[in-house]
């Protein structure tokens, strides 16, 4: 009986304290964590403007040149786009035609616009103001006969009209900045012109000179009104233009001052060029001083005494 066996009593499992084996456990997991790799969720990352700075790598001189250059030239070229691209803009919006677009690169229609850009710069920056010959010597009826004599020369050399505007522009800038007096004005050009044309009209009427060339009377003309007005001479330089000497010219001289002396005398009906002359538009050239001078009656006088 006492080696009988006690029968097996069952023992009720063994509870875990309240914090028991919690340090066991979580190194546990500590430890099998390391062997796992948990997926990391991406966190997203907020917009920053794209500001980065880096360090320009240290370039050789042979390289840096030609980049300094390539980097200058685009932005000239991304300059030139965007004004393009303005006016562009602003002609589809007004509806402006293009009537500069030509293919002849003589008419320089792509510069054509900055040369009009640059006349009214100069037409702001260089005017001609007005009234602005009141008060000095040379008065608005002398610039008058001085433009009317440009406007003969013009005619006669068969210039370009631009050519005209321009000599007349240039002509008023320079009087309102530079004080001139009535000598200087070279009126005596216009004068001496105006009495040379006279005295051709006043060989048409005369029968005795139709046999003279035209070229011969013209010369003449001129020759005997420089005499007359006192300005000037007959020099080589004139005489290489004309292909006249002035002995060659001489014996027409005289028959120019016969007319003259005859419609100054009244010994001709025909008085019409000496009307015509009389007139201001004309510098009332048919009644100067100089036409009843001592020269025009020696030159009348050999004529008619055949000398």
């Amino acid at each position: 009986m006492m080696n009988a066996r006690r029968p097996a009593v069952n023992k009720p499992p063994a509870r875990r304290a309240a914090l028991g084996e919690l340090g066991n456990k979580a190194v546990a997991v500590a430890q099998q964590s390391k062997h796992l790799k948990v997926p990391v969720k991406a966190q997203p990352v907020a917009c920053k403007p794209s500001v980065s700075v880096r360090t320009k790598p240290a370039l050789p001189k042979t390289v840096q040149e030609p980049l300094q250059t390539v980097l200058h030239t685009s932005s000239k070229d991304v300059s030139m786009d965007e004004e393009q691209l303005c006016q562009a803009f602003s002609g589809a919006l007004i509806n402006i035609e293009e009537i500069d677009e030509d293919d002849n690169p003589q008419q320089c229609c792509g510069y054509v616009k900055d040369i009009f850009l640059y006349l009214r710069q100069l037409e702001l920056e260089q005017p001609v103001y007005p009234r602005y010959l009141d008060g000095r010597e040379v008065n608005g009826r002398m610039r008058a006969i001085l433009v009317d004599w440009l406007i003969q020369v013009h005619a006669k050399f068969q210039l370009l009209p631009e050519t005209l505007y321009m000599c007349v522009g240039i002509t008023d800038r320079f009087l309102q900045i530079q004080p001139v007096s009535r000598n200087k004005l070279q009126l005596a050009d216009a004068v001496q012109h105006t009495l040379a044309k006279y005295l051709m009209e006043l060989v048409l009427v005369d029968y005795d000179m139709v046999h003279f060339r035209p070229s011969e009377v013209a010369a003449a003309a001129l020759c005997l009104a420089q005499k007359a007005l006192e300005q000037g001479t007959w020099d080589c330089t004139t005489q290489h233009y004309t292909g006249y000497a002035e002995e060659n010219l001489l014996l027409i001289m005289k028959h120019m001052a016969k007319n003259v002396i005859r419609v100054n005398n009244n010994l001709t009906k025909n008085v019409a060029i000496k009307n015509k002359y009389a007139s201001s538009k004309l510098l009332k050239i048919s009644t100067i001083s100089c036409l009843k001078s001592e020269l025009i009656e020696n030159l009348y006088t050999s004529l008619m005494e055949g000398c």
